[in-house]
């Protein structure tokens, strides 16, 4: 799904409460009443090896594609760790190729090319990007597409769309964002994980606070997590809570659009509580939120903000751009952070995932800084 897809025209700034959400009270406990019987890290996971990828070996497979597919995604990756590229380049080039040849290694189609285009990346010999028989070896072209990002500016912070077509020019620039989670998906077979991974090749590790790992996610903020998803004492808990200080910035967890900013908040007997102070156990709804939808159909939520946010309906953010602060407004009975994933786009409880396991998978594991 494109990260600028075109808005339904419903989706704007609700400043009333016309939908309570469950959250973080939940009617008998308040968020801090859970914290004894929950993990305040997560577990530990691999974040990949500095093996190089042996494109002539045995490889895994992922279902969706071929085993030619996979041959060439692993000479894009061992081309890329050859050249010291870190893994978030490795995603990048992976997501290109799929959208411009579904990794296969495409010559001269005639009526049905795209001008003179060629090869895994379909890069054109009339722009300067070498001879036929040179872009039409996997090895070239995967080289001289990291030699353009390289060349790019803060390219690793950016959203991969925006890498992508700063190296391809594409006419269709909003179509590499969509492959970007099979992309993360096809670095970690073959490496073991670095889709997760910050740093450089020889060093690959898990991303701490304010780094974006090569899938593309980073921590929202860094805090215990106090309570957890849906436990046995809290069954309607769709994210956890992470206690920080009133006022700790709130970043995006990665480049997406804001699909929903607004305050929720109902006082018991109906009534708008509003966001313009702190709310209690008693108050339903989220308080001060926010939405964000993400490439492959990912949404995060971001509850209990202590004002206004500071992003708008429609908005592209970058991954880690402040989105806000921390509060306590809503169903709240102290400042922290109610943070929730969702899968296929649906923002309801029956898209919730649990968060821990989510962002443990994309390399940016929640819980408090070491």
């Amino acid at each position: 799904m494109s990260l600028r897809r075109r808005l339904r025209p419903g989706l704007v700034i609700a400043l009333g409460a016309t939908l309570a959400l469950l959250c973080c009270g939940g009617g008998v406990a308040s968020f801090f009443m859970d914290a004894a019987s929950q993990p305040t890290e997560p577990t530990a996971f691999g974040c990949g090896n500095a093996n190089v990828v042996d494109a002539n070996a045995k490889l895994p497979t992922v279902a969706a594609l071929g085993a030619e597919q996979m041959r060439n995604a692993a000479v894009i990756v061992r081309v890329g760790q050859q050249m010291q590229v870190p893994p978030r380049g490795w995603v990048i080039a992976i997501a290109t190729s799929l959208q411009e040849s579904r990794l296969r290694n495409l010559p001269n189609l005639g009526k049905n090319n795209d001008h003179d285009s060629v090869g895994l990346f379909q890069q054109r010999p009339s722009q300067g990007w070498g001879t036929v028989e040179q872009i039409m070896d996997p090895e070239y072209s995967s080289r001289k597409f990291y030699e353009h990002l390289l060349n790019i500016k803060n390219w690793e912070t950016m959203a991969l769309t925006e890498a992508a077509q700063a190296v391809q020019r594409s006419a269709f620039p909003d179509a590499y964002a969509k492959h970007e989670p099979l992309a993360s998906q096809v670095v970690n077979v073959l490496t073991g994980g670095a889709a997760r991974a910050a740093g450089t090749v020889t060093n690959l590790r898990c991303t701490t606070a304010g780094e974006v790992s090569a899938s593309g996610w980073v921590v929202p903020l860094k805090g215990t997590i106090v309570s957890g998803f849906r436990t046995a004492s809290r069954p309607n808990h769709q994210g956890v809570d992470i206690a920080v200080p009133k006022g700790t910035p709130i970043h995006a967890a990665a480049a997406g659009t804001v699909v929903r900013v607004r305050c929720n908040a109902v006082a018991p007997d109906g009534s708008n509580y509003g966001c313009d102070r702190d709310g209690s156990p008693s108050v339903k709804g989220c308080g001060w939120y926010v939405d964000i939808l993400h490439a492959g159909g990912f949404v995060t939520r971001y509850c209990h903000q202590v004002r206004q946010p500071l992003v708008t309906v429609g908005q592209q953010v970058a991954p880690g751009q402040q989105i806000g602060w921390s509060g306590s407004t809503g169903n709240s009975s102290g400042p922290h952070l109610h943070f929730e994933t969702h899968i296929n786009g649906d923002s309801s409880k029956n898209g919730a995932v649990d968060p821990v396991r989510f962002m443990q998978d994309v390399g940016a594991p929640l819980g408090a800084a070491p």
